[in-house]
């Protein structure tokens, strides 16, 4: 347990990254963590996709961007992107795909694998081009976007955790 509150505590977003893609052995291990997040009723609502194609990850950039009304990588140059959408079917999937997004994060912290959760992959997938995108991948199905998972391996070290707030936690 001591191991785990270890990379919790330690854990940090990260938004410079080295060129270098994580080890298909470590990306492994990372998208297995986030298969076996909690869902609601079990239902496993949530699907994760691995962009590899640099033509959808382009795709999904300026998708992402524009949702922002920005000219910029979202990505931050991240080597590599998971992409966490889940079934609007299940009344639990948002809370599960959130999750999902835990334990992906947590389990690439463990892993020596930088991560940062990039929001607007539900105005990814809402678009047209977004739609266009996960039918020509054959996914089908009621399915809003989660989050980006951006990885890598950090450029520079993680800063500090920010002291807890007082009032975190009420016992009653």
């Amino acid at each position: 347990m001591a191991e785990t509150l270890t990379t919790l505590k330690t854990r940090r977003s990260c938004r410079a990254y080295k060129p270098e893609h994580v080890e298909e052995e470590k990306l492994q291990a990372i998208l297995e963590a986030g298969t076996y997040a909690a869902t609601g009723m079990g239902k496993q609502s949530p699907i994760i996709l691995v962009i590899r194609d640099p033509e959808i990850r382009s795709k999904l950039m300026k998708l992402n961007a524009a949702a922002m009304g920005m000219d910029i990588d979202p990505f931050y140059g991240a080597p590599d992107l998971l992409v966490v959408l889940a079934n609007r079917d299940i009344p639990t999937y948002l809370y599960d795909g959130s999750l999902v997004m835990g334990n992906l994060m947590n389990a690439a912290a463990d892993l020596g694998v930088a991560s940062c959760w990039i929001h607007r992959a539900r105005e990814e997938f809402e678009s047209e081009e977004g739609k266009a995108i996960l039918k020509k991948l054959g996914i089908e199905g009621n399915y809003e976007g989660i989050g980006n998972l951006i990885l890598g391996y950090a450029a520079k070290p993680a800063g500090q955790a920010a002291p807890r707030k007082a009032d975190y936690v009420y016992t009653v």
